[in-house]
């Protein structure tokens, strides 16, 4: 669908803004919309009290997001294709958007958890690509290059507790959390690599809540709200990283029992004779088995995955800062009496797109569903799948709870595990009561959320969304200090993911020094004054010993430049010849290298005795 028309009145006062979410295993970009909110002047409504209506960047159809694959990450050693890679997103936005507001609609790219997995080097070469391409080959609004990155704000890769709190602010929007009439929902997210939580503690539990990150937006007659929200992440329980780790875990446990020739084990978490070739990623073994292909064949128990993939929650590791959850990471009580929690991306996947249970959460016919599943021989599976996808393509009726022609079969292969690691993180890691009342968890409000989601597009990337519209609200007062983005506190022991640079050493050196000696007190940086002196002597201390070469190598350079003109010589016989071949006498001091060239030429001058006996020479 092509762009909006000038005169197409959906487009008047409108604003864009676009957000790539470079995941782990893709990166999809999304196009958001909202009216001006400087243009909002009847300020005595209901309606003035809210934040600004964001919603999908195209009016009609689905067209507003498209995705591509594999995850960013995947090019850190190939960092010149990303270019390739980005044209279909960049593209897509650029259709979308009418022309005449590029310039003043901002463009995000956000990255999670894959590129959290790399080392700063490989981070930085991404990010340099990413920003370099986006700069050159759109007119869209990009920050100009600061401590923060290359393009500011606009290329970062986020912190999982980033990436919660904006989908914390995505939910609440969605559920008019922000209203204040109620209590505000907690967010569950998990992808390929990492989950996270973030909701706000009620009054009894601030008391053990540490580190909260403060929320502040802006409503549409200008009033800020303030929210202070605990949000935290384990990265490697996502359920790529998680079923990684299963995998050696599992080929581990086979290789000390080890009883015969065959690298075979039976899986539970795999669909009945389902059969996978499998090695493990971690490649510090010292045993050689360890490191080769082993053959998975699939026994479709769910209880006994529930079993199996329990102690990879680390639920034993040691608690420095109680209460804990998963591996050892604090995180206040919560009452889920009166919680109310909203699980997205593969909390939803699990639940929807094999079992069509997304929506209010029952764990009873969620087990059901995922023991029958896995339960089942895969190539019933694979002939149901093949039966239902020509169902759909052909328009014919099929089942409510069949799944659709989006799922594939990686999902199919994958799903028992998935699900049950799932309900272990929620049940056993995060400790959500099975059931909650006799309703099955029917006060979730996931139909709600579900049918509110299809119309805005759930994700982290709208509360990001929702926060940039928030900033264009007028303050109330004029001494009011606008809206950032969310900072993380200098006592927050989890910091924002930048790429290493000088200014991280200086950071880590600074709390050590005197603060006579900081960058406040100076006005300068005596960390940095250090390091670049020491690197200065360092470069004179290797090219000292080269001066000789050196000096050559830039008398040969200006010699190049200021050629004599066609009555050139040799120094082979003393003869100097002429253009035509003839000797004559030696040039003069006006023929020789220009006059502009002759202080150079005389401070470069060679000694007579530092030429070797006898050397030809053509300059």
């Amino acid at each position: 669908m092509p762009p909006p028309v000038a005169n197409d009145p959906w487009l008047v006062n409108r604003h864009f803004g676009i957000v790539i979410d470079a995941g782990s295993s893709g990166s999809r970009v999304q196009i958001y919309s909202w009216k001006d909110p400087s243009f909002f002047t009847d300020l005595s409504t209901a309606f003035s009290h809210t934040l600004p209506k964001v919603e999908k960047g195209t009016r009609l159809g689905d067209d507003w997001s498209t995705k591509v694959e594999p995850g960013i990450s995947t090019f850190a050693r190939n960092p010149e294709d990303i270019g390739s890679y980005l044209r279909p997103l960049l593209g897509h936005a650029r259709d979308k958007i009418p022309p005449s507001l590029h310039s003043s609609t901002p463009i995000f790219l956000l990255a999670t958890a894959g590129m959290r997995l790399l080392p700063p080097d490989q981070q930085a070469v991404i990010l340099e690509e990413t920003c370099s391409f986006l700069v050159h080959h759109s007119d869209f609004k990009i920050d100009e290059p600061s401590e923060v990155g290359p393009c500011g704000s606009s290329v970062l890769i986020i912190t999982g507790e980033e990436e919660g709190l904006f989908g914390w602010i995505a939910v609440n929007y969605l559920m008019d959390g922000f209203s204040g009439q109620r209590t505000t929902y907690g967010f569950l997210d998990m992808g390929g690599a990492s989950t996270q939580i973030a909701f706000e503690p009620g009054k009894d539990q601030e008391l053990d809540a540490k580190n909260l990150i403060e929320v502040r937006l802006r409503l549409l007659d200008g009033e800020e709200i303030r929210h202070k929200v605990f949000v935290t992440t384990w990265l490697g329980y996502g359920t790529n990283q998680a079923r990684e780790r299963y995998v050696g875990k599992a080929i581990n446990e086979f290789e000390e029992l080890r009883s015969g020739e065959a690298d075979v084990l039976f899986d539970p978490c795999l669909p009945k004779d389902l059969e996978l070739v499998e090695t493990p990623t971690y490649t510090g073994y010292a045993d050689e088995h360890m490191k080769k292909a082993h053959r998975l064949i699939g026994t479709g128990s769910f209880e006994q995955c529930m079993r199996k993939t329990s102690p990879l929650l680390n639920k034993n590791t040691p608690c420095p800062d109680v209460p804990c959850l998963m591996n050892g990471v604090h995180v206040p009580t919560i009452d889920f009496s009166v919680s109310h929690f909203i699980g997205v991306s593969e909390y939803w996947y699990s639940s929807e797109h094999v079992f069509g249970l997304g929506g209010a959460y029952d764990f009873v016919q969620y087990e059901r569903a995922a023991s029958a599943f896995c339960a089942r021989e895969w190539s019933d599976i694979v002939r149901e799948n093949e039966e239902t996808v020509k169902q759909r393509l052909a328009g014919e009726g099929v089942e409510v709870n069949k799944w659709g022609i989006e799922v594939e079969i990686s999902r199919l292969q994958m799903q028992c595990f998935k699900a049950a690691w799932v309900a272990n993180v929620l049940h056993e890691g995060i400790g959500m009561p099975r059931i909650v009342d006799a309703g099955g968890n029917t006060t979730t409000d996931g139909d709600e959320v579900s049918e509110k989601a299809k119309a805005k597009g759930l994700g982290w990337t709208l509360g990001k969304m929702v926060l940039e519209a928030s900033k264009e609200v007028p303050p109330a007062h004029p001494t009011i200090p606008p809206l950032g983005d969310i900072t993380i506190p200098d006592d927050f022991p989890i910091k924002p993911i930048r790429p290493w640079s000088l200014h991280d050493l200086e950071d880590r050196i600074t709390p050590h020094l005197p603060s006579a000696l900081h960058r406040e007190s100076l006005g300068f940086s005596p960390v940095l004054l250090v390091l670049f002196t020491l690197l200065l002597f360092i470069a004179v201390f290797i090219v000292y010993p080269l001066r000789r070469q050196v000096r050559r190598f830039f008398l040969r350079g200006l010699r190049r430049v200021a050629k004599p003109d066609p009555n050139s010589y040799a120094l082979e016989e003393g003869n100097f010849l002429n253009g035509s071949g003839i000797m004559s006498r030696p040039p003069s001091p006006t023929s020789g290298p220009k006059k502009w060239l002759r202080p150079v030429q005389s401070t470069t001058r060679f000694e007579s005795q530092t030429l070797p006996p006898f050397q030809a020479y053509s300059f």
